[in-house]
Formats: C-alpha cells, structure tokens, sequence
C-alpha cells in the first residue's frame, strides 16, 4: 500500500491584546500566544499544517469591534484565498462579540476556511463545534460588558467625588498629576469669551469676533500621529464652551454636575448671566422659527451639506426674503456651497410648481396660510441647492406619490438689474479708473445719513438709549452702535461721498468705527487731503 500526502494547509496565526501595556518588553503576551500557536502548528505538522509567516498581531485594540488592522488585513487574505486555517491562542482574541462572531464564521464557512483555538479544541464544520464556539463566545461577551458596566461605575462614583478620570480637557485648564490646573497663557483667552459674550449678546457675533482675532481650538496630538483642533470657533463649539460647569469648578456627568478639586476659572455669577443670556437667545430663536413662513425651514440645504437658514432684509420699508447658508451666518464663506445665499420666493415658488405637476399629489392652492405651508412641508424631505438645479427628495411615506421619490428641478439664479458706475472726471483727486459704485454709494450715503440722525435723537434725548432704536429699527445693538460711528466721519470724507468721489472698496465696513482723528482716518482709507 502506497502512504497517501497530506494536502499543505497555510495556517496563519492571529494574536491580540487589549491594552499596550508590557508591548515594549522584549517578550509579551503577543509573543505567546504565537509561541504556543506555532507549537500546535508543529504538532500538527502530518496532516500538512505549515505557518504562513505573515504576522497577523493587535497589539493595545479591544475585542469588542473589528475595526483592528491586523484583523482587516487577515481578512482580506482570507478572501484572497491565502489562508486555509486561523490559529488563536483563545477565541476570545479573536472577538468578544457574539454577532462579530457569527459574521465572520460565515464569511470563513464561504472561503473554506477552518478556524482553531489552541486552548479549546473544536471544530467549525460541525455542529457541535459551532454551539461550543457560541457558548464560549457568549461568555466573553458577558465579561466585557460587565467590565464595562464596572468602568462606567467607577467614573461615575469618582466624578460624584469630584476626581478628575481623564477626557477631553477643556480650554483653559491642562493635567497635571491627573488633576486639572489653570493654564496660565489660555485661561485670559476663555475668560474674553465669556465676557465678550455678555457684551455681544450674541454666539454669531461673537464667533465672527474671534475669528477675526484668529482664536482658535487648542491643538491635540493623538496615539495614531494625528493632528487634530486648531479650527477657528464656530456657533456650535462656543454653545459648548459657555455651557461648561468645569469652568466654576464642578465636574459634568450626563445631566448632572458635582463640586470638583479644581479651582474654578470663571466667576459663578458672570457664569450664572451667561447661562440666562442662551437662554434667553434660544427661546427668542424658538419663537422666531414657530412664527417663520418660510416654507422650506429645516428642510433646504446648500451642496456643501450645511443648512440654508431663513432670514429677511428691508429695503425702502419693503421686505426681503432669503435662504442663507449656515456657514456663511457663521462667517466661515469658505465652506459654503456654490450657492450661499438666494431669494426664497425663487426656491419655493420652483418647489412648489414642481409638486404640482407631479400625478396623485395633491398641493393646496395657496402658501400663506400656516396649514397649507404644513402641508407642503410634509410631502418633502429635503432640497438641496446646487449651481444649475435643485434636487428635492420628496417624503414618499407622507405623501400619495405614484414612484416618484426625487425631483430634479433646473434652476439659475434671477439677474439683478445692471450695475450702474458714477463716471468721474480725469482731474479729479482721488480719480484711480474705478470709482465707487452708484448702489455703493446709495447705500453709504444712507448710512451716514441714519447715523448723524440716530446720534441726534440721544444727544437731544428723543430717545433714552441705544437699545431703543434697536428695537424701532429692527436691528441689534452692534449694529446701531456701527451705523452710529459713521456720525463722526471727516467733514471731506462725507462730502467724497455724497458726490460720488470715493474710490471703489470704500463701503460702510471700512467707514464704521474709523479712529475719531481725521488725519487717522484719510490714513487708513488712504485719501489725501484737498489742496
């Protein structure tokens, strides 16, 4: 009788271990688990086993997720058809999740390929094997998430102590000797924001304030090389910020904040006004997108994926209607779609002509009333702006659609009127070839006009404060107090631009809280005085 070979099966070994810890030493339990793998590989030697020398180790990743390199790389040689058998050391390196486990049994059983634990002998092809593996993977399961039900204990018993357990530390404050301590060159930075807020009343306001001063996120370097903060502050970080109890010294776990061991950085009673000025904001925004008819509120988005936001304009007691792009309100225009900004009766009115055209949709006639723009609103789910067309995705389950589930509507923005120029004489002084625009020009001259009369109404006493032309005008604070600088333009200045002798780039931002010198004044715009 002839000896029959046995068939060369490539086994590869899989090792990990949850922690780094020990990784360093010259050998760890990584080393191990192969050492005693690559024995069993030798045992088995006359049924044709022979180690593939790809190393397949997880050294510092949890059990709980296949999100592991090692493991992905395994994988896709297991699809590969690289690998006839898996080697662990326990199959508990492999996963601790039971469905983890399921999913990738299957993906072995369809490749061929057979999976062995050297501490715990069975077999995948059988059945039995499959309920020893479920019941030994159960288990595992168990344990992890008892531990992390004793994790999650323990951060909470130590922050109800006030003890700092690590995480993401806040701007103003750095670790030492695992306590939090104030951070000398950030703690100036944080404490501006607060009071720059109380001033602003305003996170919009204040975000383009910072912006413009450059304050950014603290920077920090991670285990896997990156980088990341550093990003200018925006609406949603600065919310963040000045909710933050740690600022006056507690310590925040879920809904709940206790006494902490560091010393706060923030008065409590500066904290204390902050908190009642967001307040008092968001039930204002509240109110103002319940008593909004912009059809398309919460629905219509720009092609960079930010929220276009309602807002109006007034124009010679005319009001304006608009969409504006959330990265734009929050001054970051770079980030902005291709669209930022677009009349909102030009969007709603191709959005809603194209609901009516469609069969078995029923639109109601008219979209003023509260009910009828309801109505509308439950047929679409979102509308996205782009250059040329706007995508609407109706909401096929509130609507009677017959299969229609997107719409794709050609769109071009609406031509505004032809810019009109003030042509200038060649011998005039500050003549350069491009001279201020005849609607720039309009504009400012309405502008100082405003302030030189608001300005009056105070000094004369018509009105008692700043807050009450605001409040008659339709505008913030900040903004009467800018129209309000305009009063104390240089004499020369105003009358360069009543006649239209400004050069262009001279608008209302540049002439808004100019330095009261005159001099100073013709010197940052760069003008020379009038022989």
């Amino acid at each position: 009788m002839t000896k029959q070979i046995a068939k060369t099966l490539r086994c590869a070994i899989y090792t990990r271990v949850s922690t780094d810890t020990g990784l360093e030493q010259d050998f760890n339990s990584l080393d191990a688990q192969r050492e005693a793998s690559e024995a069993y590989i030798k045992s088995q030697a006359h049924e044709g086993w022979k180690l593939v020398r790809t190393a397949y180790d997880d050294g510092g990743f949890s059990g709980g997720s296949l999100e592991r390199p090692a493991l992905k790389k395994l994988l896709e040689d297991v699809k590969a058809k690289l690998i006839d058998v898996i080697i662990v050391y326990k199959v508990d390196r492999l996963t601790r999740s039971l469905a983890d486990f399921a999913k990738l049994v299957e993906l072995f059983d369809a490749q061929g390929v057979s999976f062995v634990s050297v501490t715990q002998s069975f077999n995948t092809t059988t059945s039995m094997g499959r309920l020893t593996l479920n019941v030994l993977l159960s288990f595992a399961q168990f344990e992890r998430e008892v531990t992390s039900e004793r994790i999650r204990d323990k951060i909470a018993a130590s922050k109800k102590k006030g003890i700092w357990v690590g995480g993401t530390v806040p701007l103003g404050y750095r670790v030492l000797d695992r306590k939090l301590v104030i951070d000398g060159a950030e703690a100036p930075t944080v404490r501006m924001i607060f009071e720059r807020y109380l001033a602003l009343g305003s996170l919009l306001a204040l975000a383009r304030e910072l912006n413009a001063k450059d304050i950014r996120t603290r920077k920090r370097h991670l285990a896997n090389g990156r980088t990341i903060g550093g990003v200018l502050l925006t609406r949603g970080p600065l919310a963040h910020m000045l909710k933050n109890r740690t600022y006056i010294g507690e310590l925040n776990h879920k809904d709940s904040s206790y006494p902490a061991e560091h010393q706060p950085l923030i008065d409590r009673g500066i904290f204390e006004a902050v908190q009642i000025k967001l307040a008092e904001n968001l039930q204002s925004h509240l109110s103002e997108r319940a008593a909004s008819n912009a059809l398309l509120l919460g629905k219509f988005f720009d092609d960079a994926g930010h929220t276009m936001s309602p807002t109006h304009a007034r124009k010679k007691g005319l009001r304006y209607r608009y969409y504006v792009s959330r990265a734009l309100v929050e001054g970051r225009a770079k980030d902005a779609g291709t669209v930022p900004r677009v009349s909102a009766e030009q969007v709603e009115i191709r959005v809603v002509t194209a609901l009516r055209s469609l069969p078995d949709i029923t639109v109601p006639n008219e979209t003023t009333s509260l009910e009828s723009r309801s109505a509308i609103r439950s047929l679409i789910d979102r509308v996205v702006l782009e250059k040329a067309r706007l995508v609407v995705t109706l909401n096929v389950s509130g609507s009677a659609s017959s299969g229609a589930s997107t719409l794709e509507i050609p769109w071009e923005r609406k031509r505004g009127r032809p810019k009109r120029e003030v042509l200038l004489p060649k011998t005039d002084l500050h003549a350069d070839g491009r001279p201020i625009r005849s609607e720039t020009r309009a504009t400012l001259v309405r502008a100082l006009a405003k302030g030189r009369l608001w300005l009056d109404e105070l000094v004369t006493g018509k009105v008692t404060n700043v807050e009450a032309i605001a409040l008659r005008e339709d505008r913030s604070r900040r903004s009467v107090h800018m129209i309000m600088s305009l009063a104390f333009v240089a004499p020369d200045i105003v009358e360069a631009a009543v006649s239209g002798q400004l050069p262009r780039g001279i608008g209302i931002t540049r002439l808004v809280d100019l330095p009261s010198s005159w001099v100073k004044q013709r010197a940052r715009l760069g003008l020379t005085p009038r022989a």
